[in-house]
């Protein structure tokens, strides 16, 4: 009793004269460090469990984690980009801060940092890299001036930006409220032919929330869903359980890196309306899944494609 009585105390006393933000400085080192333990240990459980593993793609992940950290995406192509060779400008009209994507502007929300929006572009600029287990659409499974587009978990909406000339009409679905400013922000030349609509899609209704399925009931003109929303894409094809069942020409991008069994019961399920699917080329690392156990490695998305 007594310890834990000195223990508090002492806790009490740290407080009362260290610094908050030195305190917290110590945590997140803290958290760092941890999170750099379970990425080494990580690593050696991949290493170990995929050995003896023939697959020429699954060789290609081993061999890259033979000399490398463990990562989201393990793979060569990822050390072409460099965070400190991004350019980030500020935008006085609207205090906003922006990167030059594809010779367009893509704003970042009001309170993110320098270090922060080049932290997050380097990271989308690994996602669509054409050697990227999460590119979305490729030479083979692309867009034309006929289709429209629904993002789904639109984000900073960098996918759409790169498509935003090509396409006929984009819905961007994205329930981040502070990411609404910057979306409206890098859309304004195209404010015609986009919609903004900040609400959660899944699979009912409700304030925040938009089932797909209601919405494509007054907007049947979609033909491209891409869809990246945090572990719910089974929620969102079971919304579109009527949407599937009817005889039309659809695409659809869908995230599978999220859950270790998003990729098969996609897959089954999409086979099943009569889709092709493919699987993006390579695996992903989920790190930042709690759950991530063997086999570790995961298909980044499907690409699944129907003509009526």
């Amino acid at each position: 009793m007594l310890k834990k009585k000195a223990k508090n105390w002492l806790i009490y006393m740290i407080k009362a004269v260290v610094p908050n933000h030195f305190i917290n400085k110590i945590k997140r080192k803290r958290q760092r460090n941890k999170f750099a333990q379970f990425k080494a240990s990580l690593r050696n459980n991949i290493l170990t469990y995929h050995e003896a593993n023939n697959d020429k793609e699954i060789k290609e992940v081993v061999t890259y984690l033979q000399g490398n950290p463990v990562s989201v995406f393990p793979y060569n192509f990822a050390k072409k980009y460099k965070k400190e060779a991004i350019e980030v400008y500020f935008d006085q009209s609207n205090e906003l801060r922006y990167v030059m994507h594809q010779n367009k502007r893509l704003y970042f929300k009001k309170n993110m940092t320098d270090k922060a929006v080049k932290n997050l572009y380097y990271g989308l600029l690994l996602d669509q890299d054409k050697n990227s287990p999460h590119l979305y659409i490729t030479d083979n499974f692309n867009l034309d001036g006929h289709d429209v587009v629904a993002d789904v978990g639109a984000a900073e909406g960098n996918f759409s930006l790169s498509v935003i000339e090509s396409v006929k009409k984009i819905y961007l679905f994205e329930p981040d409220e502070e990411w609404i400013e910057p979306l409206r922000a890098t859309f304004k030349p195209w404010k015609d032919k986009v919609r903004i609509i900040n609400k959660f899609v899944t699979n009912y209704e409700s304030e925040s929330t938009i089932s797909m399925h209601n919405f494509y009931t007054t907007n049947p003109d979609i033909t491209f869903f891409k869809v990246d929303i945090e572990g719910e894409e089974q929620n969102f094809l079971n919304s579109c359980e009527s949407i599937l069942k009817q005889n039309i020409d659809l695409k659809i991008a869908i995230c599978t890196y999220h859950k270790q069994d998003d990729e098969i019961a996609f897959k089954a399920q999409l086979k099943s309306h009569g889709f092709t699917v493919e699987v993006s080329r390579g695996y992903m690392i989920y790190i930042y899944d709690k759950n991530l156990d063997a086999p570790y490695l995961r298909r980044g998305l499907l690409r699944a494609q129907r003509t009526g």
